[in-house]
Parts: C-alpha cells; structure tokens; sequence
C-alpha cells in the first residue's frame, strides 16, 4: 500500500462505540466525511491493522491507521458562493465565515472552502506568498468556529499583517458558551500548547514541548449550567481557547474533541465566535476595529439558556 502520510491512534475509552468514520473525523478536522468513507472503501483505514470492511465501531485501546494517497496539485476553481463581508479595500478584506465552512482546499476540501469564495469574488487580487492552496490566507480559524478573519490581497500586505500576528499585535476576541459555572469574573490561562503526545490531530497542554500560550477571559453572563464568556488571545495557538478553556474544567459547548461527547442541544460544533478584530493597517498605519456579529444560531441559544 503506497502512501506519502501514515497516521496512528490509540483510541480511548471517551471514544468507545464510536463509528469508524466519525472517529476519524474528531482525530482530523481537515478530512470530511465523505473522503473518510472513501479511504474506508479504497481500504486505506485499518483498525488493529486489518482493513475496515464497511462501517464499523471502535473499542478502547484499538489501533487505527489512516492513509493519505500522494496529493495531486489541483486546480482550485473559483466559486458563486455568498460571502458576508465585514470590511473591504485595496489591500485586505475581512469576512464573517459561516460555520461549518473550511478555511482553504486540503485533502477531502477541494471545492466550498473560503479560499474557493473569495477567488470568485477577488479574481487574482489575493497574496501569493502562502501558495495557490491558500492565497490571501495570512491566518484561520477552525471548520466549526463562526467569525472575523482578515484574508490579504497583496503580498505586501501579507507580510505586514503576518508580522503583526507574530508579534500578538493583532486584536482578536471571540464569544463563547462554556460547560460549567465559571466563578471567577475573569481570569488568564498561561499554559503551553503542543500535540497531544498520543492523539497527534488533537492539541493539549504540554508543559514539556508546548509553545507559551495565553489566554485572557472574562465571565459575560452565567446560567444555570453554562457560562457565556470573552476570550481575548494574546498568542495564537491551533485550537488555544478550546484546548485552554478544556485544561481548567470549562470545555466549549459542543465541542466533542476536547469536551463532551454529546450535547443536549442540536449543534454543529462548538460554540465559538471570532467577534472583534483588530489590527494596524498595512498602507496607513491606522488603527481598524471590525466586529462580527454574533450568528443566529448563537443568539437562539443564548435564549434558551
């Protein structure tokens, strides 16, 4: 079996039961489904190295391995598809991505992703420097997660922002709903982040090889046994705030890598907003402040609670 990625896990009992295609799912946000049910029937998955015929469930301490067939270079096609833009001009555009939505083509993702959008709406105005499976793409956030991100048209511009992101310059605040009753009004999470040391698709804290990752939250409203909080990121680590708000007993609602399997509400995902978004503008120096708002779904639920 020729293959260029080999991935392994060890499943754990928060996992038992689990179909083998949604297992793989949580180990990887990059594949969607459909491509994990046709690895499964190219048997290129293998729990306990045999073949999965089909669908199966997984037990605690099995083995699985995925395979991942050599990328052929493809042509990303530009796409009609509705984009909410929140601020536009020569050098940037920053957009409110919906959920559900990934960032740029990967394997699995080659067509509805942002970058596809944004080549139908930006023809050849975007940065090169990051390739031509993410031009523009300066930064991300994840499939699931709703909100402002600031896509670059130029390489200048590029290079600016990326270095004001390097440097935590960037403002960034998102909105969330966390399991449990947070008590204090607000709080800083100073803990590094890395791979899990088992699980290499998830991230974790990880005193010993982590990268230094802060976040900084503040308590907005508590409910009965949720709490709906501010997280403002002074680095920008994958996964931060899910992985930070898991590490202190508060998972985000709906997420099912780092909390509860399941959710007594219908969700897809965890609730996590990217609101406000700040940054120096690449031409001008200027300060630009954008705000995202909150998704309906978001606001549906916030009633409820």
């Amino acid at each position: 079996m020729s293959a260029v990625e080999e991935f392994r896990f060890q499943i754990t009992e928060e996992m038992e039961g689990e179909r083998i295609d949604k297992c793989v799912s949580l180990l990887t946000d990059s594949l969607s489904r459909s491509y994990i049910q046709k690895l499964i029937k190219e048997e290129k998955v293998l729990v306990n190295d045999r073949p999965v015929k089909g669908s199966c469930r997984v037990r605690t301490d099995d083995e699985v391995a995925f395979f991942l067939p050599e990328a052929e270079a493809p042509d990303i096609c530009p796409e009609d598809i509705p984009l909410t833009v929140l601020y536009e001009d020569a050098d940037v555009i920053v957009v409110d991505k919906p959920k559900g939505m990934v960032v740029h083509p990967a394997p699995g993702h080659y067509s509805g992703t942002l970058v596809n959008a944004l080549m139908y709406r930006c023809g050849k105005e975007l940065s090169g420097i990051n390739g031509c499976l993410r031009p523009g793409i300066v930064h991300r956030i994840d499939r699931d997660t709703t909100g402002s991100l600031i896509v670059c048209k130029n390489d200048r511009a590029h290079r600016l922002i990326a270095q004001q992101l390097k440097e935590h310059s960037v403002g960034r605040k998102y909105h969330a709903i966390c399991c449990g009753v947070v008590k204090e009004d607000e709080g800083v999470i100073d803990r590094p982040i890395g791979r899990h040391p088992t699980e290499r698709r998830r991230m974790a804290v990880n005193e010993r090889c982590g990268k230094r990752a802060v976040t900084h939250y503040r308590v907005l409203k508590r409910f009965e046994k949720y709490t709906y909080i501010e997280c403002e990121l002074e680095t920008g680590r994958t996964h931060q705030i899910r992985v930070h708000m898991a590490s202190i007993g508060h998972p985000i609602l709906g997420d099912e890598v780092y909390g509860a399997r399941k959710c007594p509400f219908r969700l897809e995902g965890q609730t996590l907003h990217a609101k406000t978004l700040s940054f120096a503008h690449p031409s001008t120096g200027e300060r630009v402040e954008v705000d995202a708002p909150l998704p309906e779904y978001f606001e549906e639920l916030l009633k409820k609670l």
